[in-house]
């Protein structure tokens, strides 16, 4: 069970998880050796799997993105959807949904002619009957994956 001081060094981490152990200590009340023990622990139980960067994909010439509903044939499983669309660079996150849709995913292009050119080559897959796309105007809420865990 994590407690509130493992949780409040989580948010910490993913507010940046270049910040030095004691910066993190400062902002937990915990000296910096501390910081770094619960880090051990918390990596050894694989509540942290690894530290990142975010990127900003517009500035890496992907500003395009879309959701695109994927309506399947009949019993799709979904290993079958998942070993397709990981051969899709362009896709961010795929995911089963409950509804008419089989599948929501998460499309990054470099403009609307990659955009379609990707869609298409999704529908184009066997399990697929149909597609349906929104276009991203303007995102208004980008988190990480994970969301904080105190308020």
């Amino acid at each position: 069970m994590l407690d509130r001081t493992d949780l409040a060094i989580l948010d910490q981490l993913g507010l940046d998880a270049r910040a030095s152990f004691a910066r993190i200590g400062a902002v937990v009340n915990l000296s910096a050796p501390a910081v770094k023990r619960r880090v051990d622990r918390l990596l050894a139980r694989g509540v942290i799997d690894g530290f990142t960067v975010r990127l900003d994909p517009a500035a890496l010439g992907w500003a395009t993105e879309a959701h695109v509903e994927v309506y399947c044939t009949g019993a799709t499983r979904p290993a079958t959807m998942r070993d397709a669309f990981e051969r899709y660079p362009e896709i961010v996150t795929a995911s089963t949904v409950a509804g008419e849709a089989d599948a929501l995913v998460h499309v990054r292009a470099h403009d609307v002619r990659h955009l379609d050119a990707v869609v298409e080559r999704i529908a184009a897959e066997p399990f697929v009957v149909r597609t349906r796309s929104t276009i991203v105007l303007t995102p208004l809420v980008r988190r990480p994956d994970t969301p904080r865990t105190t308020v």
